[in-house]
């Protein structure tokens, strides 16, 4: 027995070429949801670390190290921090 709610393949492309938009909407109704929860958000930055406040003040919190590409398939482990 076939499902009845079988999308063609031009349907299913469409739904997913949304995926990136609807993700970003997501994203930004987490940050503004986590601002009106706890009233600070951390965010990278232009390689620093800054922290964002309800009241749109930005503080400083440390400078990161660029990101980069990882290939997929690639595993990569963290390196241990030493006491």
């Amino acid at each position: 027995m076939k499902p009845n709610n079988l999308l063609s393949e031009k349907a299913l492309e469409s739904l997913e070429a949304r995926i990136p938009e609807m993700a970003q909407v997501a994203f930004l109704q987490a940050q503004l949801n986590a601002l009106a929860v706890s009233g600070k958000v951390l965010q990278a930055s232009n390689g620093q670390l800054v922290e964002l406040s309800a009241e749109g003040s930005v503080r400083f919190i440390k400078a990161i190290e660029p990101p980069f590409k990882v290939p997929v398939g690639v595993k990569r482990k963290r390196k241990l921090a030493r006491s």
